[in-house]
């Protein structure tokens, strides 16, 4: 069996009983970890790679609880859009002009850049799927790039024709959720595992709502929705949903900007996750993250990307954008409540890296198996050079990976046991057709598009 022993690194495990090591092993045999502690005598074993890990900082995997990963063509387009205007050019306009190459290529190598900047669990939300060629271009994508993911198979949002129904009409289509089941996505425990990117009642009627929740319920599915931008198609839809027993562990809200305390209250207490996408939300007009409102009530949030299109897929500056902004409305309302800010700081910068490893982990259901660096969980890990220029010296080394780190000091990213990046190179073959085949993609969607009359 193929082992890697990781020697003398600064380990951060996120893991309690472990804790963090200054000076630490990890020992990994086949897909799994199988030991981490201080020192690790595998004696003279031929078959175990053995990796100096001084100068490096191990932690895990982080993963990325929600990202539409298909509009990585597009990538900075839609960069000065409001949601309002997202949601016309986007769903009603340039979503309507993709092949399924144009989502396999750009799943790929939106997938690709997240393991280079050390993703090793994407929440892929692919709600631009309206044949099932474009589904299983997606699903291949991934599959492909290697990554771990939760493809959650969405819908299309188009504007209806003539006689056709609105979206938010349209049940999810269950045959094409049993199709992935029986057939790619058939692993529960596998690399890439099916959720579902459902509407919710803020985007749909009340029986596509009850149809949807139901479906999840039944196929044993992670359920997640958006909530929020504009008003609710479906109000009071919630308390029906709860009335009838759907809401609990399983169901995942995105964004949640506008949801009332009370309602708030509620969800937390069934053990509905929440993903926010702290810097899309300020940028598009979402309203301020739920970070803080979430913490107070004792849980914490996942964090996502969302839009390549309009920033950049790094998980650690969202983190960071997540924590600033939380903190900066902690020590405003201090100001107007005492007229100075909190005597120390309200949220420590752990807290954000839980934020991206352990808690996506708990979202997805499989906290069991990825999120930290413990003994009997799949080898999901990320070295750090904190060597580079921008890192040294090192006095905190939580500190260092939130709130210095960047794709610069990615050195190397495994996943399951077999290493993606190495040497600070990412180990993917035909990377620069792989790219002149999403540039080609890009260029023809914008010129497609614009050609309707749609320009950005």
């Amino acid at each position: 069996m193929r082992r890697t022993l990781l020697k003398s690194a600064v380990i951060i495990s996120m893991d309690d009983t472990i804790g963090d090591l200054p000076g630490g092993d990890v020992l990994i045999e086949g897909s799994r970890i199988v030991d981490v502690r201080p020192s690790i005598d595998v004696g003279g074993a031929a078959e175990t790679e053995i990796v100096d890990g001084t100068g490096r900082i191990v932690i895990p995997g982080l993963i990325n609880a929600h990202m539409h990963t298909w509009q990585t063509g597009l990538r900075g387009y839609a960069a000065n859009w409001t949601l309002l205007e997202y949601f016309r050019r986007m769903h009603a306009g340039l979503a309507t002009v993709f092949r399924p190459e144009d989502i396999y290529i750009a799943t790929l190598v939106g997938a690709l850049n997240q393991m280079n900047q050390g993703t090793t669990t994407l929440a892929d939300w692919c709600h631009n799927n309206p044949t099932p060629d474009h589904t299983d271009a997606a699903v291949r994508g991934l599959i492909e790039s290697g990554i771990r993911a939760a493809f959650f198979h969405g819908s299309p949002k188009p504007e209806p024709k003539p006689g056709e129904p609105h979206f938010s009409e349209v049940p999810h289509p269950r045959n094409e959720v049993e199709r992935l089941l029986a057939g790619p996505l058939a692993d529960r425990d596998g690399l890439v595992t099916l959720g579902l990117a459902i509407l919710g009642p803020h985007y749909s009627t009340l029986d596509v709502a009850m149809h949807d929740f139901r479906m999840a319920h039944e196929l044993k599915l992670i359920a997640s929705m958006h909530q929020g931008g504009g008003p609710a198609k479906t109000p009071g839809g919630w308390e029906k949903l709860i009335g009838a027993g759907l809401v609990g562990p399983g169901i995942n809200i995105v964004h949640g900007n506008d949801l009332p305390d009370e309602l708030l209250d509620r969800m937390v207490d069934l053990g509905v996750s929440f993903s926010v996408t702290p810097e899309n939300e300020m940028i598009q007009g979402h309203g301020f993250p739920i970070t803080g409102r979430l913490l107070k009530r004792g849980v914490r949030p996942t964090i996502g990307i969302d839009l390549e299109s309009v920033l950049a897929g790094d998980l650690f500056s969202a983190a960071r954008v997540a924590l600033s902004m939380q903190r900066a409305l902690d020590n405003a309302e201090s100001r107007k409540a005492s007229g100075t800010i909190p005597a120390t700081t309200t949220i420590p910068v752990r807290e954000a890296l839980r934020w991206i490893t352990t808690e996506g982990a708990r979202m997805l259901g499989r906290e069991d198996q990825i999120g930290s660096l413990t003994p009997g969980k799949l080898a999901d890990l990320v070295i750090i050079n904190c060597s580079d220029l921008n890192l040294v010296p090192v006095h905190d080394p939580v500190s260092t990976v939130v709130m210095q780190t960047s794709l610069a000091n990615i050195e190397a990213v495994m996943i399951g046991g077999v290493w993606k990046k190495r040497n600070g190179r990412l180990l993917a073959e035909g990377l620069g057709a792989k790219k002149e085949l999403l540039v080609q993609s890009g260029r023809r969607l914008v010129h497609d598009i614009e050609r309707q009359g749609h320009a950005a």
